[in-house]
């Protein structure tokens, strides 16, 4: 019996040493793939708030982390920058807006360095299905109301949900998500007109802080 018991305690050892390497075998194959198709993704989002006619560089490989109260907290967050014959233009930065109805709201907000929003994508929410959720563009494209509008300073009362004497839509029985998200696009604008002044201060992404 003890014979017995050795004897499939080496079949089951030698079974789960193939499948480890048949797991690792196959991530090896299909990790560069990932990649690839994770990079794939990531332009076709910046593409959908920094205009690909605008800039002519490798907006994913110019990447820097910016840390500032003005992008909702004070966590880092990463901007990709856009130039045009090697001069900044734009840039996609990920920003917060802290105080949506389920929590945080995880914004891309394309802007240039004028007050002009180009374009803004929600990534990550929690808001609430047939309410809140109406800011994620699968949902509707409610957030595609941002391109193109100006930002002319923090008192712009333009920029707040129609509720707010603003030119913003609400949600019907949801205005405390919109109204978020409203504020965190301006303040991020805002923020971009801060930014050629302080890029060559910027550490880049991957750099530990």
């Amino acid at each position: 019996m003890l014979a017995t018991m050795k004897r499939h305690g080496v079949t089951l050892a030698v079974f789960a040493a193939l499948a480890t390497g048949l797991t690792a075998v196959v991530n090896s194959l299909t990790q560069n793939t990932i990649a690839h198709q994770a990079a794939l993704q990531q332009k076709a989002l910046l593409d959908q708030v920094v205009p690909a006619e605008l800039y002519d560089n490798d907006m994913q490989g110019e990447c820097y982390v910016v840390t500032d109260p003005a992008l909702g907290n004070t966590a880092p967050h990463r901007l990709y920058l856009a130039r045009k014959d090697g001069k900044p233009v734009a840039a996609a930065i990920e920003s917060t807006a802290p105080d949506g109805y389920s929590g945080a709201i995880q914004l891309l907000v394309g802007a240039d360095f004028q007050g002009k929003v180009l374009g803004s994508r929600v990534m990550e929410h929690h808001e609430t299905p047939g309410l809140g959720d109406k800011i994620d563009i699968r949902i509707s494209d409610w957030i595609t109301r941002f391109s193109n509008q100006q930002v002319e300073g923090k008192d712009d009362k333009r920029w707040a949900v129609i509720k707010d004497g603003g030119t913003f839509d609400q949600f019907t029985g949801a205005t405390i998500t919109p109204r978020a998200v409203v504020r965190a696009v301006k303040n991020t604008a805002l923020f971009m007109e801060t930014l050629p002044a302080r890029l060559s201060t910027l550490p880049t992404c991957g750099v530990e802080q």
